[in-house]
């Protein structure tokens, strides 16, 4: 792996939150993602499943995490199970970790090859009563392959029907959403990796540059800081583009006069960054497009502030709706009509701000948490308010990463990253 590696410490913290959760003579496993195909012998690259990532610091394929705190013997209670080195992979892909190197990296003294797994949970499974499954309930999940996780939990159940069944998740919902201060500080790091691509562009974007061209320059720049990449796939839309929200074709040419909107952030050692920014091709935005940045700004930042312990998501929204209504009639791109004669279930200010506020951040982008549940210290959310007006041929949107404190306003991770006007054109220009 590129990033430095992670002391085990952590991992040994998630899986002692985790499994102070789990009820009594409980079994719990997680899997490594696959490998997936793309055609003939092509594959792409391969990107580990994010629980068993934060269970155990494991970043390999055809890995199996076991958990199981009432085993009858100390070292049945948490077991890794790897893919052996043979010498023709050895000789084709490079060594997999050894029992000794996982256990540098997990804390997990109890190391097997996979081949021994199917034995040993027979075991396992004759101590134990209940089986926790690891199914993805995440709010946007929408998942149409057969992942290793689910092709492992039809067999299970086929292969042991007496055991009564639980859920991983929802305890994952709730601890992966409260960061530890070695995760704040990844996602610290993949945020400075993230500026320093920013503050790159702010040099390059000329009229005739093409969105492509800016992407390059980003991931150029994310991966000699020891970054896989883009945390998700790049919007870097110019002009009209910036009005579709999930715009990432990233082939037009950036026209002198018009704003190019960058939705792009950096990964790093598996934890996200989510940034978003507006560059003026030309180096200065013109009365209107600062008019209406600045009120995005003001909601992002008045937004920000509603971000504390015992809020709830959902009245949330409708705070950051309210804020936004009041900056929009003064853009008089709304009306009081408009506000008066307003459906509650789409108010007015939707026609130009119709997506969220703020979403979890982590491991994930849109990372696990529970919505319905109030925020709590050290959970990490983006705060990315806009105002779309193809009517005007721009979008604007920014986006903040923050961390709820347990008193005060939450501390941006995005601090340094310009985003005032006047410090852009003075960065775009000098």
């Amino acid at each position: 792996m590129k990033y430095h590696q992670i002391d085990r410490a952590l991992f040994i913290k998630n899986r002692a939150k985790f499994m102070a959760q789990m009820k009594p003579n409980s079994v719990a496993v997680f899997n490594s993602n696959d490998i997936y195909p793309v055609s003939a012998d092509s594959t792409l690259p391969f990107a580990q499943h994010r629980d068993i990532f934060y269970l155990s610091g494991v970043d390999q394929e055809e890995s199996i995490l076991l958990l199981f705190p009432d085993a009858p013997y100390e070292n049945q209670r948490e077991m890794l199970f790897l893919k052996e080195t043979s010498a023709h992979i050895a000789v084709w892909e490079g060594e997999k970790l050894t029992k000794e190197r996982a256990f540098e990296v997990s804390g997990i003294k109890t190391v097997y090859w996979l081949q021994d797994f199917e034995k040993i949970l027979n075991e396992m499974m004759t101590y134990s009563d209940i089986m926790y499954i690891n199914t993805n309930e995440h709010y946007r999940a929408s998942v149409e392959t057969e992942t290793r996780e689910a092709r492992f939990i039809k067999w299970w159940k086929a292969k042991y029907p007496a055991h009564q069944v639980a859920k991983s998740n929802p305890i994952l919902q709730r601890i992966r959403s409260v960061k530890e201060t070695e995760e704040i500080d990844l996602i610290q790091n993949a945020c400075n990796i993230t500026e320093l691509g920013y503050r790159r562009l702010l040099s390059f974007v000329k009229p005739n540059v093409t969105e492509y061209e800016i992407e390059a320059e980003l991931v150029h720049e994310f991966i000699r800081n020891r970054s896989k990449g883009f945390a998700y796939t790049p919007i870097i839309a110019s002009g009209n583009n910036a009005n579709v929200l999930h715009y990432i074709e990233n082939n037009q040419q950036c026209k002198a006069g018009d704003l190019v909107l960058l939705d792009v952030a950096a990964e790093y050692a598996n934890y996200s960054s989510d940034m978003t920014r507006m560059i003026p091709v030309s180096g200065r935005f013109t009365d209107r497009q600062k008019e209406v940045y600045n009120a995005v700004l003001r909601v992002k930042n008045e937004a920000t502030k509603m971000l504390t312990p015992g809020t709830l998501w959902k009245q949330y929204h409708v705070e950051v709706g309210k804020v936004m209504t009041s900056e929009l009639l003064g853009l008089k791109l709304i009306d009081k009509a408009d506000v008066q004669n307003e459906n509650p279930e789409w108010p007015a200010y939707k026609k130009y701000f119709m997506h969220g506020t703020s979403h979890h951040m982590g491991l994930d982008t849109h990372d696990y948490g529970l919505l319905h549940e109030p925020m709590k210290a050290n959970m990490v959310f983006t705060v990315e308010p806009g105002i779309y007006i193809p009517a005007e041929g721009f979008g604007i949107r920014l986006e903040d990463n923050v961390v709820v404190q347990e008193k005060g306003e939450p501390f941006n991770l995005m601090r340094n990253i310009p985003i005032e006007v006047e410090e852009i054109e003075s960065l775009m220009n000098s």
